[in-house]
């Protein structure tokens, strides 16, 4: 019998947010990638994401190998989104002594 080699895709979606994330599940790429460089196995990122297969966790680790500037690019550009939300939302509702207001606003009520 003859072993029949197929391409396989990588088990990766953009949803409509422009996150990457594993098809089917709601754990996004920055998150396999991260725990990767802090050196979790594979085994390890299952065990944090259970709903993940080792098979889909493998192929988006090697995917990441094989492509680490392109991720890295996608990477940057998800904070410096996120960063401009968060400035954003900071504007909208200043959090500055927002602690204080809560604890005065707490003490007034006793």
């Amino acid at each position: 019998m003859a072993l029949v080699i197929e391409a396989t895709p990588v088990p990766l979606e953009t949803n409509q947010h422009g996150v990457v994330h594993v098809r089917g599940s709601r754990v996004t790429l920055e998150s396999i990638v991260v725990a990767f460089e802090q050196g979790a196995t594979a085994e390890e990122i299952i065990q944090q994401y259970p709903t993940l297969h080792l098979a889909d966790v493998y192929a988006i680790i090697g995917y990441y190998l094989r492509h680490r500037a392109e991720v890295a690019a996608y990477l940057r550009e998800r904070a410096a989104r996120g960063a401009e939300v968060r400035r954003q939302v900071e504007r909208r509702s200043p959090q500055a002594g927002i602690r204080d207001r809560l604890l005065a606003r707490r003490a007034g009520r006793r």
